[in-house]
């Protein structure tokens, strides 16, 4: 495909190359039949301008914040900061400040004091986290007020002051999850759904999941699925887990909401003679230990670094090309199991 100049462009339609960059930049005077003549042949000819060029005649500088959770607290928010790197080395050199912020994704204070930090900054853009539901959707109504546009990624949540989501259909997510159990647990077997480490009902990432895999669950044919949900801290896990595994029971599948499944799978190997299916999340190297030896039977991966990354991109690419962000952006949901991790984990 020819790629035309400005001259080129200027030539064709019979007008001064000045004319042709004030249509394309759009600044400056241009008369109404030179307009309509250079937008005409610059929609024949599909006229994409370069947009490296473009921006590096954009003086503004923009600055981000990223608001998430501390990775030294709960390693699975350390890919974040992995793809958050990535736009940083990407973008600086066009004028975007990219700072991170971190929080006890455990603890509500910590996440309300943070955002009033960045919220003081007054940044053209942030990207949060929102782990708790009503202390995100106040936040996000003062950065509203602020004119400061808001991403989120992980959880969804509806509301019109969010620009855009970036993540998985956690619905599906849940489905998939089910669909996976199915396979492999026998019918008329108990089920166990197990939200692990975080404050349930603050979290709508699990509820979600577990909707789905419900929905999927209670729709199959002459299943007869027991399914039981339990909402559960690290340090009750073992006691819990061990009272439910060693009264008689008919428990053959669990499924984890979150990245911690690693723990729950190390209790069930205590109970061999069970034969319990486990289904969780995400590709940390205790997960995946678990996933080799055959304890875990599929992880589902969300991709937290991509997630982070194309986040970024997006806004970076409103600021400086104009460039509209799309309100969501689904990421595909990936099924791992212990024959193809090396082809998630090498990446």
């Amino acid at each position: 495909m020819k790629k035309y100049t400005i001259k080129d462009i200027a030539e064709l339609a019979g007008v001064s190359k000045g004319t042709v960059d004030r249509v394309i930049h759009k600044r400056g005077k241009v008369s109404q039949a030179a307009l309509e003549k250079v937008t005409k042949l610059l929609e024949e000819i599909d006229y994409q301008p370069n947009l490296i060029a473009r921006s590096l005649k954009n003086t503004k500088n923009y600055h981000i914040c990223v608001i998430q959770p501390n990775p030294e607290i709960d390693p699975y928010w350390q890919p974040c900061i992995d793809g958050v790197n990535d736009a940083i080395n990407e973008y600086k050199s066009f004028g975007i400040t990219i700072d991170s912020y971190f929080f006890n994704h455990a603890d509500t204070d910590s996440f309300l004091e943070v955002n009033e930090d960045v919220l003081k900054q007054l940044p053209d853009a942030v990207l949060i986290t929102p782990v708790f539901h009503k202390e995100s959707i106040e936040v996000i109504k003062k950065y509203n007020a602020n004119d400061v546009i808001v991403s989120t990624i992980n959880d969804p949540l509806e509301l019109n002051g969010i620009t855009n989501y970036v993540g998985q259909d956690l619905i599906q997510s849940g489905r998939i999850a089910a669909r996976l159990m199915e396979m492999i647990v026998p019918k008329n077997r108990d089920i166990l759904i197990i939200h692990l480490d975080e404050v349930f009902n603050n979290s709508i990432h699990m509820q979600l999941k577990e909707k789905g895999f419900k929905n999927y669950l209670e729709h199959v044919p002459n299943s007869n699925y027991k399914l039981k949900t339990y909402s559960l801290q690290q340090a009750d896990l073992d006691e819990k887990l061990y009272d439910l595994l060693n009264n008689p029971n008919a428990i053959s599948g669990i499924f984890v909401t979150t990245s911690k499944v690693y723990s729950v799978a190390k209790t069930v190997k205590n109970f061999p003679d069970l034969n319990i299916k486990i289904i969780g999340y995400d590709l940390l190297d205790e997960n995946i230990k678990y996933l080799k030896k055959g304890a875990i039977d599929f992880l589902i991966n969300q991709n937290p670094k991509h997630q982070a990354y194309l986040c970024i991109t997006q806004l970076a690419e409103y600021f400086l090309f104009d460039k509209k962000i799309p309100k969501q952006k689904l990421l595909p949901i990936d099924i791992v199991n212990s024959e193809n991790f090396d082809g998630y984990t090498n990446n």
